[in-house]
């Protein structure tokens, strides 16, 4: 479970970065730039933050479930 949250609060941190980034080049590339390829790189970074935090929600949930089911059974 630590390792969970530690590998959680990682994923956090580093999509929240990655969006905040996106959500920059998204909104310089609507609103300030002529060229519509940087408001494609903004949408596209922000999926990748998407991606980022549910590959690692996802990562953590199967090690919890491996963890989970792993563990021996004593027979009686």
């Amino acid at each position: 479970m630590k390792t969970g949250k530690k590998m959680l609060n990682a994923v956090k941190i580093a999509g929240s970065i990655v969006l905040t980034l996106g959500i920059v080049i998204f909104l310089y590339g609507f609103f300030v730039s002529d060229y519509s390829a940087i408001t494609g790189i903004g949408i596209g970074t922000i999926m990748g933050a998407v991606f980022i935090f549910l590959m690692g929600v996802f990562f953590v949930a199967t090690e919890e479930v491996l963890e989970k089911f792993s563990k021996p059974k004593i027979l009686k």
